[in-house]
């Protein structure tokens, strides 16, 4: 997983409320077994809509309760398949936050406010150090788990946070060796 610090560049803006993990990959999508190769499905029922555009920015605005709907593991892939490397917005599921960080997609709580100030900038620079996001014209601070920001300024996906305790895994399966099978005496 890439560490993520600053993420500077256009915003891409998505201007709806309660966007579920069926309307970001419908479910059709969903047979690849490689975490690559979804972006070109992202918002697939909504990209027919007449005058549908969604540039590929490293930054989505987008509206409250993003995410919601089923665990799909899918949804983040998509995003950042297309080149979102932040999602702003005023609300996320948690379970699809949780996803989004698992793969170094990094989701932005902010007020409404907020939100609507970053679109209409049409830019902005995300800073995870300082836990904040810039724009022109204002910035705004946000919240976010300290080991999740951990894991983010490192890159650390899941085996690479197990890794880094190898030496403790290897002393404490190396005290539980021993030569042939274990007994327990019955009573």
């Amino acid at each position: 997983m890439k560490a993520i610090e600053t993420i500077t560049g256009r915003v891409s803006v998505l201007s709806r409320d309660d966007v579920d993990t069926d309307q970001i990959i419908p479910k059709q999508f969903l047979k690849r077994v490689e975490r690559t190769g979804f972006g070109e499905f992202l918002f697939y029922d909504w990209a027919k809509e007449p005058g549908w555009e969604l540039p590929r920015n490293p930054i989505l605005v987008a509206g409250r309760n993003f995410g919601c709907g089923s665990s799909r593991e899918h949804a983040p892939w998509a995003l950042e398949d297309y080149g979102f490397q932040a999602i702003l917005a005023p609300s996320f599921a948690d379970i699809f936050r949780s996803n989004c960080t698992k793969i170094g997609l990094l989701p932005v709580q902010l007020e409404p406010e907020a939100c609507a100030s970053i679109a209409e900038a049409g830019e902005a620079q995300v800073d995870l150090a300082a836990q904040e996001v810039r724009w022109p014209g204002g910035t705004s601070r946000f919240e976010i788990d300290p080991d999740t920001k951990h894991r983010l300024l490192n890159g650390l996906d899941d085996i690479a946070l197990t890794l880094e305790s190898e030496d403790a895994i290897t002393a404490y399966e190396r005290e539980r060796e021993r030569p042939g099978p274990v007994t327990t005496a019955l009573a």
